[in-house]
């Protein structure tokens, strides 16, 4: 096959080849969009470093706000903002929706951090949060204090969304429409670690101001550090203006007028038209259901392992220091997996190898961390061994699980997603991974939530570390089933493949003798 070629053409260049596989005449379109992946990635690593302390750590406040946020608020107003694209595209070109978007999302960030955070105490509704909390009982203190933490609250789901609709849908959307197929599978790896070494400078950036301002109030920390922010979403409007203007009008590289239409032309896409085209193919469906699976797993170990955090480290600079240290490592860890293992295991083993090792290892981590979590008491021995508390082994557990998972989420599992687009035909191509990106991975997520919260409920308690032992058989069902789904689609993926390759060089036999000549090999 034609990709089984170009893997071993890979492997016989050199070492530098295998981890910059761009050609001379890409570097004019590669460069500008590796350091759009940066920034779009910088600003979410550095909001992600500070959500989940903010709403963890926040007065009456704990682990179990996360399931509440994703599930009740996040996933709903997540599909409000993809019908409203949808909606959108109709009548404004991509260029001005990116703009638009980006602007909107700079102008929340910058009222939380310089006009609502330095007056959280005069604005926290106290007083009917504590009458909610008399009336209701303690066991709904979980969604109480979402309501309590309000301003908190709309800065976790702000910095979620810039994931679900700047990073998936504006970044990767413009990506796949002025990239080609061939250039998708050199580049899409490098677009990943650009991210990854985002993730690298974002945590030692936080740890640096958390250091600066030590012993003062969180606002001189929060407020530096969301100007940080502020800039890259400057860089990042003047960078595509930049690539629009320059990149993709150069006559030399590109056809002006099929990229300008590529990027500018408004869409008729539609939502719900998208998701029918997902379950009517079993082979869409089988992609949804990974990005379900991965989401769903990863986010149910993790707000488990949160809620053990917040015991070990209550206060704000402490729980934001160590999520900063472990940030940096998942960054350093994945930026080197995913430049020397990441493309050369999809060449050396191929596509089904490479799309297992994350559910596996996420499964049996997950597992493992639930179980040793629920039999915390019994680690009192072991932990002596090091001059630790059992609580301190867990959290250490829960963060290495925490990193191994995302470090092979992002160096197999997304780039082996995004392959599995390429043999599709376009209208799978635009249709199904938008409703895909849109909505799967954020309804995985806010089905994790729901199944804790519902739990839960039926169990009484408002700790999300009373329902472990209900959280195993879940995650490692669920587990199995995305490694089942991988199978599955392993083997249609050869066959659309081989299909395609027959068709192109169908379409090669057909072309004059003294033509065929002039294409590259």
């Amino acid at each position: 096959m034609a990709y089984m070629e170009e893997a071993v053409a890979t492997t016989k260049s050199s070492w530098i080849r295998k981890i910059w596989p761009v050609n001379r005449n890409e570097l004019k379109k590669v460069i500008p969009l590796l350091s759009l992946k940066f920034l779009a990635s910088m600003v979410y690593a550095t909001l992600t470093c500070m959500k989940d302390t903010l709403v963890v750590t926040a007065e009456h406040s704990g682990a179990e706000v996360i399931p509440v946020l994703k599930g009740w608020l996040v996933f709903p107003l997540s599909l409000l903002c993809a019908i409203a694209y949808s909606k959108l595209s109709n009548h404004y070109k991509r260029s001005t929706l990116f703009y638009g978007i980006i602007t909107i999302f700079m102008v929340i960030i910058f009222l939380y951090g310089f006009v609502l955070y330095p007056n959280a105490d005069s604005i926290t509704p106290h007083q009917s949060a504590d009458w909610l909390t008399q009336k209701f009982g303690v066991k709904y203190s979980h969604w109480i204090s979402v309501y309590r933490n309000w301003i908190h609250s709309l800065f976790f789901v702000t910095a979620e969304l810039w994931a679900q609709v700047v990073i998936f849908i504006l970044y990767w959307g413009f990506v796949n429409h002025i990239c080609l197929v061939k250039e998708s599978r050199r580049t899409y790896t490098l677009f990943i670690a650009a991210g990854d070494l985002a993730t690298v400078v974002a945590g030692p950036l936080v740890l640096y101001y958390l250091n600066k301002f030590q012993g003062q109030d969180f606002t001189p920390t929060l407020q530096v550090l969301l100007s940080y922010v502020l800039v890259c979403g400057v860089l990042i409007i003047v960078l595509y203006w930049w690539i629009n203007r320059y990149v993709l009008t150069d006559t030399r590289y590109f056809d002006p007028s099929i990229m300008k239409r590529s990027v500018n032309e408004k869409t008729k896409l539609s939502l719900g038209k998208s998701i029918k085209h997902i379950l009517s193919s079993k082979y869409l469906l089988t992609i949804a259901v990974m990005v379900i699976g991965c989401a769903l797993t990863i986010n149910m170990v993790e707000v488990t392992w949160k809620a053990h955090l917040k015991e070990l480290y209550p206060s704000a600079v402490m729980y934001q220091a160590f999520v900063a240290k472990l940030t940096f490592i998942v960054g350093v860890v994945a930026l080197v997996t995913v430049l020397f293992l990441g493309g050369n295991f999809l060449r050396h083993f191929g596509w089904h190898f490479s799309a297992q090792i994350t559910p596996i290892i996420v499964g049996v981590s997950g597992g493992l961390f639930f179980l040793l979590s629920y039999f915390k008491e019994y680690l009192g021995p072991f932990s002596s061994i090091f001059g630790s508390t059992p609580l301190m082994v867990i959290v250490f557990l829960g963060a290495f699980q925490n990193i191994i998972s995302k470090v092979v989420k992002y160096s197999f599992f997304d780039s082996t997603k995004e392959m599995a687009y390429i043999p599709l035909d376009q209208e799978s191509k635009v249709k199904g991974k938008a409703a895909i990106d849109m909505v799967g991975s954020r309804f995985g997520k806010s089905s994790s939530s729901w199944l804790q919260i519902s739990i839960m409920a039926v169990m009484g308690t408002g700790s999300v570390l009373v329902i472990t032992p209900y959280l195993i058989p879940i995650v490692i069902g669920v587990a199995l089933y995305w490694s089942y789904s991988v199978r599955f689609l392993s083997g249609e993926l050869i066959k659309k493949e081989a299909a395609l390759d027959a068709e192109q060089e169908g379409a090669e036999s057909e072309k004059p003798a003294a033509t065929a000549d002039l294409e590259p090999a």
